[in-house]
């Protein structure tokens, strides 16, 4: 295998178009093209872990925060992030990187976050938009079939649980083929009327050459007449945090208890209890104050994040109950998530699960 069978797999779970404008996912040190060794998969790619990879053979570290998030303008080894990356280009191992990314998807980070708390009815919290393109294409009508079949094939029309859709309407093409064409119907120097099909796919915009290629591969006209605009609409697939229900109702004190028994942390930071049961939870993995009017404008009971400052807390303002279970604890069932979609992906292969605990925060 190459390092680009593992990082393609990870993408195609997490695409990389997903990704805030402010993170940096994606292969960080290394080549794509080299033979793979092993992978290890952790939280946070430090010193101690590109050591365990270097002990257990892996050249390649799969990381969920990626260690050069802003510029390096020196690699002197004078702080944690240049001794990483010394460590990695001196060893031949490469670090990738899916952060906000496996955040924003459903099936990601939240959903692991929801899965411990038994959420149901879970739907992404922010959507994202301009995340969404339509494809318009003109066919003859005896093609159309053909030609929906590859746009489906290649991941078009999906909305929400429905797949293959598309809207057609029939109408009448006109063309005439200049000298050196080798026109599919009609005659060179001669204006032509054809009966054609328009048709309407959606897709999500990281398909976007895939679509192109499967339209141009299939559409029997020389030259293809087609238009992509991108939609303003809501992506309901893909965004920031996530919001369910309870399976029953708790009482707050008791759900906070469990909150931090599922999360295994040391400190559950919460505001004034409101004395209502909790039956609506919102949650973001990792800093996700951002998303605190979201969760209460939703109508939640409980917002479980991390990272929130002192004056923040305030904003809760007895509308909600705000729960920081720690930026470590809130992803650190990230490591598992990764070995899903590689195990999945590729049932024979093992990846690593570092042993390393990178949490920095301690609790007394």
């Amino acid at each position: 295998m190459k390092i680009r069978d593992i990082t393609n797999a990870i993408a195609a779970f997490a695409p990389l178009q997903y990704q805030e404008s402010y993170d940096n996912a994606g292969l960080l040190f290394g080549s794509a093209d080299w033979e793979l060794t092993g992978v290890l998969l952790t939280l946070d790619a430090t010193e101690a872990v590109i050591d365990e990879a270097i002990e257990k053979k892996c050249n390649l570290v799969v990381a969920h925060h990626p260690i050069v998030f802003g510029g390096l303008k020196k690699i002197n080894g004078n702080n944690y992030v240049e001794r990483v990356a010394i460590k990695a280009i001196k060893n031949d191992i490469a670090i990738y990187a899916a952060h906000t990314n496996l955040d924003n998807v459903r099936n990601g980070v939240c959903d692991m976050m929801a899965r411990r708390l038994e959420l149901q009815q879970c739907s992404i919290l922010s959507p994202k938009r301009e995340l969404l393109r339509k494809l318009y294409t003109f066919v003859p009508q005896a093609d159309a079939e053909r030609v929906r079949a590859a746009l489906f094939a290649a991941g078009a029309g999906h909305i929400g649980a429905y797949n293959e859709c598309s809207f057609n309407v029939e109408g009448r093409g006109t063309f005439k083929a200049g000298e050196g064409t080798t026109p599919y119907v009609g005659t060179v120097g001669q204006q032509h009327i054809e009966a054609e099909t328009k048709v309407e796919v959606i897709f999500p915009v990281y398909l976007e050459q895939v679509i192109t290629k499967a339209l141009l591969g299939s559409h029997p006209y020389e030259e293809v007449a087609y238009d992509i605009v991108k939609l303003e609409n809501a992506y309901a697939e893909v965004g920031s945090g996530l919001i369910g229900t309870l399976k029953e109702p708790m009482e707050e004190a008791a759900f906070l208890r469990w909150v931090k028994q599922q999360f295994d942390t040391g400190c559950v930071r919460y505001t004034p209890l409101r004395g209502k049961p909790v039956r609506k939870v919102a949650l973001c993995g990792g800093a996700g104050s951002f998303l605190l009017k979201r969760a209460i404008s939703a109508g939640a009971d409980a917002y479980i994040s991390a990272d929130f400052k002192y004056h923040e807390f305030f904003d809760a303002e007895n509308q909600i109950v705000i729960a920081d279970v720690g930026h470590f604890e809130s992803e650190q069932f990230t490591v598992e998530l990764f070995y899903h979609i590689l195990t999945e992906k590729f049932p024979n292969f093992a990846p690593l699960k570092s042993t390393i605990r990178t949490n920095p925060v301690n609790y007394l």
